[in-house]
């Protein structure tokens, strides 16, 4: 089948669920408001509320819940055919993540633009509060660790882009104070900026940067010597205002993304590529898991995340300027995640070339894990290569966009873990760590440094610990986040009686998927001897069953309060 295809159809389903689907969510289910006052107004501080203009705005949400996942996900569960993986991340993208990023915008918003862990306590139940602070803790940890190994892997695999991935950094700098110091237009400066960017990408081609030297010199490997300074980055990332380095940065890295999803695309219609792979792959190697229920989980972002909540009621909500922007911004930005998904599908079906390339790469799960980066950075640059840019430099161009997106994504990581650090604190009574923002930041940085350092993957998706181990954690903690996120959405549409049925129906199905995946992972873990991940499954598994209950409780306490008010109503 013509990869174009696959293109066409998912491009118009995504744009039939926004013109339609989005619009029934924001007139019917959300009703937006465009007089609301919003708590990027309310409680405009210049630092962390700060209201934005929806373009800069959906730069920033966008590019803080890409980052390297939607892209890792499809990459390694086009394993089980390319099929599977592009029905999911459409139907995924239009009726669950649209929903939950969405919901999650509008429900902080409304709540002067709390996280929604601190919701939960409000919505549902004390219980669920502390439920979700450590979910919430545990999902952060991992993406921050799974991340900075992925910008390490791809620094050592790839050292020409180690020039680009610094110069942006400067740039948006520049470009924060430009729009924010002197009142500029920040349009003009942020397409220089990204050209500058991608004039950057040969010169680092030409010279490579290394830390060899670095790691010789203090007795580390480059992996870890690669990990510790991108870590110590993003401590510093993380303690600048919103204005100076993220806005900016995301909105540079929005704009790339367009750029990268263009030339995708249009290296897929030039060169007329044809998909290699099954639709569907009837020759599963044996000790590979079977793609129901693991897609869902493997997928992860790109489809429905739980990690957008974090993001969308931890930053975005505090930068909203007008209510109906959280439909272009949430909803937007999940369909822009979805296109991303699926640039990632194309890659690693089309862009390997002939189908016993493909049957190499992913010979089995281990290999389709251990490939997921690589074969993303190669097919694009072979997709590249149809517009006549050599190989190597789409190789390296691509590597770039998962870098600065795993970075951005690294910054808001943090920055919400210490969020979360503080509000767990004071709950545990600890008054030692209140307003110690410095503290509360290194905190945030040494726990998923130190499981990044944990030894025993060097590759990224491999079946080291590294990386492999910690990925299929992060599938199971991100989607029951997501559950978590959509049980509030649900109990606060359902105690405004409003139909909470566009909430309950990706809730319920994640919760299946993800309680199946955990039992099957139990049994797995269990006969292989592996204690660690066995322990680990184990707590996230009483977490999820945990939420059931809760979830449950909270809807059944809602469903009788409104039957009780309207019985008043009718007396």
């Amino acid at each position: 089948m013509p990869a174009f295809f696959l293109i066409v159809i998912t491009l118009v389903a995504f744009y039939l669920g926004y013109r339609f689907y989005s619009r029934y969510l924001a007139e019917k289910i959300y009703r937006l408001d465009p007089n609301f006052v919003t708590p990027a107004h309310e409680l405009r501080d210049g630092v962390d509320f700060v209201p934005t203009h929806k373009h800069v705005l959906l730069g920033h949400h966008f590019t803080s819940v890409a980052g390297a996942a939607p892209i890792v996900g499809p990459a390694i569960a086009v394993y089980w055919g390319w099929l599977p993986a592009l029905t999911w991340v459409i139907l995924g993208t239009i009726f669950a993540a649209g929903v939950h990023d969405f919901g999650s915008i509008v429900v902080s918003a409304r709540n002067r633009g709390q996280n929604i862990g601190t919701l939960s306590g409000k919505v549902i139940s004390a219980r669920a509060s502390t439920l979700f602070l450590l979910i919430i803790f545990f999902l952060l940890t991992l993406v921050n660790a799974v991340f900075g190994v992925v910008m390490a892997i791809l620094f050592m695999k790839n050292p020409g882009a180690v020039i680009p991935a610094l110069i942006v950094i400067p740039i948006a700098i520049f470009i924060g104070q430009w729009a924010y110091r002197l009142g500029r237009s920040i349009i003009i400066p942020s397409i220089i900026g990204l050209l500058l960017l991608y004039i950057a990408i040969p010169i680092g081609q030409a010279y490579p940067l290394y830390v060899d030297g670095i790691a010789d010199a203090v007795g580390l490997s480059v992996r870890t010597t690669w990990i510790i300074l991108i870590f110590a980055y993003t401590w510093i990332a993380s303690r600048l205002p919103v204005w100076m380095l993220l806005q900016p940065r995301d909105y540079i890295n929005g704009q790339q993304l367009l750029v990268a999803l263009f030339v995708i695309f249009l290296g897929v219609l030039v060169g007329w590529d044809t998909v290699t792979a099954p639709a569907v792959n009837h020759n599963i190697a044996e000790g590979s898991p079977n793609w129901f229920p693991y897609l869902f989980i493997t997928v992860a972002c790109g489809a429905i995340s739980g990690f957008h909540s974090l993001v969308a009621s931890g930053t975005t909500s505090k930068q909203l300027d007008k209510e109906p922007e959280a439909r272009f911004v949430g909803y937007g930005g999940a369909l822009g995640e979805g296109a991303l998904a699926l640039a990632a599908i194309l890659a690693c079906t089309a862009g390997l070339g002939a189908a016993g390339d493909w049957n190499s790469a992913y010979a089995d799960f281990g290999a389709a894990s251990g490939g997921a980066l690589g074969n993303f950075v190669n097919g694009t640059g072979h997709f590249l290569s149809n517009l006549g840019i050599p190989a190597a430099l789409g190789s390296t161009f691509a590597a770039v966009v998962v870098i600065t997106f795993a970075g951005t994504t690294m910054d808001t990581g943090v920055r919400l873990q210490r969020y979360i650090l503080e509000e767990i604190s004071e709950l545990a009574g600890i008054k030692a760590l209140s307003g110690r923002v410095n503290l509360l930041t290194t905190l945030a940085v040494l726990v998923p440094l130190a499981l990044a350092l944990v030894p025993g993957g060097d590759s990224a998706g491999g079946k080291g610990f590294a990386f492999g181990r910690l990925w299929t954690l992060f599938g199971t903690t991100n989607q029951l986040t997501a559950g978590l996120a959509l049980s509030v959405i649900g109990v606060w549409l359902l105690a405004r009686n409003r139909n909470p049925l566009a909430a309950l129906i990706p809730l319920v199905f994640l919760l299946f998927m993800t309680t199946w995946a955990l039992i099957l992972n139990l049994e797995d873990f269990f006969a292989k001897g592996d204690w660690l991940l066995l322990v680990m499954d184990a707590a996230i598994f009483v977490l999820a069953a945990w939420l059931v209950v809760e979830a449950f409780t909270a809807f059944n306490r809602v469903r009788h309060d409104n039957a009780r008010q309207a019985q008043t109503a009718q007396r």
